[in-house]
C-alpha cells in the first residue's frame, strides 16, 4: 500500500538484476506489480549484517518497501513472502531470459499486474514443478505472447491481417505490425498453414513443427521490437547448443 507518493510499502516483486554501487550498496533493478519495473538503491545491501543480504536474489517472490522519486529509489526494506528452491541448469537460464525480455521491452514505472502475474506463475513452475510436468515451449510461448499482449503488439493468430477468421487449409505468412496474411511469403517471412496457426494461438505444441513454428516465430517479433538489440541469454542458449 502507499502513504503518500513517495513511499510505498507491502508491495509484491521480483529482483531482475542487481549491480554494485559504491563500496558497500547495490542498484536493483524489480518488476512491481502495481508499480511495474523501477530501479532502487539497497544502501548497505553487501554489509555482513544488513538485513538485506540473502534476501535479494532472483526468483524468489518478495515484499517490498522504498521511499524517494526520480529515476532511482530508496530501498527501505525487503523480506521473503515464501520460500522457493533456488533455479538451476536449464530452467535457472529460462528464469534468466523471462528477466531479460521484461527488462529490455519493459518501460520503467509502467505496471502491468496481469503481466506480473504470468511472470510469478512461470517462476513458480520453473522452481517447483516436477520436471517431467514443466512444458517449456507452452511455458515460454505463453509468457512470450502476453508480454508483447501488454505492450501493444498482440499476436492475434485466430484471424488474418484483414479481420476474416482463419482458414486451416490456407497458407500464410506473419508480418510484424500487420499480422497474418494469405500467401506463400519470402525468404524473410515466417510462413505456416492455418491450421499451425491456429495451434500456436491455442498454445497446443503437441506438434514438433508446430513447437519449431511458434518458436521461429517469437523470435522474429521480439527481435523486430527490440529494434537491433541482442539478448544475451539467447546468445548462451546458442552457444551452449554447439557445445
Amino acid at each position: 500500500m502507499t502513504s503518500g507518493k513517495q513511499r510505498v510499502d507491502g508491495q509484491p516483486a521480483f529482483l531482475l538484476q542487481s549491480h554494485p554501487y559504491r563500496e558497500t550498496s547495490l542498484v536493483v533493478d524489480v518488476f512491481s506489480r502495481d508499480f511495474g519495473r523501477i530501479g532502487l538503491v539497497a544502501r548497505g545491501a553487501k554489509r555482513p549484517r544488513s538485513q538485506l543480504r540473502g534476501v535479494l536474489v532472483e526468483f524468489q517472490p518478495l515484499d517490498l518497501g522504498w521511499f524517494g522519486a526520480g529515476e532511482l529509489r530508496t530501498l527501505a526494506r525487503a523480506e521473503w513472502q515464501r520460500a522457493w528452491p533456488m533455479l538451476s541448469g536449464p530452467r535457472l537460464l529460462l528464469g534468466y531470459y523471462l528477466n531479460e525480455l521484461l527488462q529490455r521491452l519493459l518501460a520503467r514505472d509502467d505496471a502491468h499486474p496481469a503481466l506480473f502475474d504470468l511472470y510469478a506463475e512461470a517462476v513458480q513452475k520453473l522452481a517447483l514443478a516436477p520436471a517431467e510436468t514443466v512444458r517449456h515451449e507452452a511455458l515460454l510461448r505463453g509468457f512470450e505472447k502476453a508480454l508483447l499482449r501488454e505492450l501493444g503488439y498482440g499476436l492475434t493468430l485466430d484471424h488474418d491481417a484483414n479481420g476474416d477468421a482463419i482458414d486451416p487449409a490456407a497458407h500464410y505468412m506473419y508480418k510484424p505490425e500487420l499480422g497474418l496474411l494469405e500467401g506463400e511469403g519470402g525468404a524473410d517471412d515466417v510462413s505456416l498453414s492455418g491450421a499451425q496457426a491456429l495451434a500456436i494461438h491455442a498454445d497446443d505444441y503437441a506438434d514438433a513443427q508446430v513447437a519449431r513454428l511458434a518458436k521461429t516465430l517469437m523470435r522474429v517479433l521480439i527481435a523486430h521490437y527490440l529494434q537491433g538489440q541482442e539478448l544475451r541469454t539467447r546468445r548462451v542458449f546458442i552457444e551452449l547448443q554447439d557445445l
